[in-house]
């Protein structure tokens, strides 16, 4: 149990977007958790199951079709215009693709010092200098780098200048956008150690989206898996890996390699069947049901809730409505 405070609280969130035809598109679907003080909560799934839009709309970049989201007790999306400008120094984000979110042509000081200069965090031009040196050491680059533009850099060293800019104004939460995806494996695992002994030094709040269940163990406290815009199971981290209850899960899980070669060829793996459904048409019971090998009528006509089946591990299956 996390005796810590409360930092994000997401009760009933909802996203829709108009699809046309008056058909509805329900990227997010009434999702609630919580993100504790100093914790990583990961958020996995299929691409297109609604996790980089739930956690935009989580830090006010999208605004929600319902539901709500306080960040320290206040709405996100009833800031007010100080309490906003607050808002985007304490929470910053880094994004997936570091060749999109960083313009080649400018000068990597300039990137990294311009939150510093919005908030006004210092006093003189030899203070704002110490402090850029200062991110970009911490983020495993040196000062010769500062003045070189981004278009120099490969995609690791990119990814450490957007870590940089976003700790430039000394947030308390940061919103991950599968900061590892377009990376190189041999990059990946140097920028969760990097995030993860920042979060330590600097007890950060995280939200990690990723779609590597692998990854995503070593960073993350608790998991939530997502599938087509509804939170299917939460669990501790390791709890997870050790006893996953959805079937979704327990196929995803199912297809992470492991090192062991005898373990590999003794494990058995779950292939999903059919296709993933429409989430302009989603099935009207359980969102899985049609993929899913132990479905019952239950399951496609009623939607299972998020409940909690042992301390702290929550799951939406029809499976454990009798426990």
């Amino acid at each position: 149990m996390n005796n810590r405070p409360v930092e994000l609280e997401v009760t009933n969130l909802c996203k829709y977007y108009n699809a046309g035809r008056k058909r509805v598109l329900k990227a997010v679907d009434d999702i609630s958790f919580v993100i504790h003080k100093g914790e990583t909560l990961g958020i996995v799934g299929e691409s297109g199951c609604g996790k980089t839009t739930c956690g935009k709309t989580c830090i006010g970049m999208l605004q929600p079709t319902s539901g709500q989201v306080k960040y320290q007790g206040k709405d996100v999306h009833h800031l007010t215009k100080k309490e906003r400008f607050d808002f985007s120094g304490k929470v910053q984000m880094i994004f997936q693709d570091p060749y999109a979110s960083l313009d080649p042509h400018q000068k990597v000081y300039d990137i990294v010092a311009e939150g510093i200069r919005i908030h006004k965090l210092a006093q003189t031009k030899e203070e704002e200098e110490r402090m850029v040196l200062e991110l970009l050491d911490m983020v495993g680059l040196n000062s010769e780098h500062a003045m070189r533009n981004v278009h120099e850099f490969s995609g690791g060293q990119r990814q450490r200048i957007g870590i940089a800019r976003a700790l430039a104004v000394n947030p308390e939460f940061l919103f991950c956008d599968e900061p590892i995806s377009a990376l190189d494996v041999s990059i990946q695992a140097q920028i969760i150690n990097l995030l993860m002994k920042l979060q330590k030094e600097k007890d950060l709040t995280m939200l990690f989206i990723a779609h590597d269940l692998s990854m995503v163990k070593h960073i993350s406290d608790r998991i939530a898996v997502m599938y087509l815009g509804n939170m299917v199971e939460l669990s501790p981290s390791s709890d997870l890996y050790r006893k996953p209850l959805h079937p979704y899960t327990e196929a995803l899980l199912s297809a992470v390699p492991i090192a062991d070669p005898k373990a590999s060829r003794e494990r058995k793996k779950i292939m999903l069947t059919g296709d993933v459904p429409s989430p302009v048409n989603p099935p009207a019971g359980c969102r899985f049901s049609g993929r899913c090998s132990r479905c019952t009528d239950i399951c496609l006509n009623k939607r299972p809730e998020l409940k909690e089946i042992e301390p702290g591990h929550f799951v939406a299956c029809h499976l454990y409505n009798n426990l």
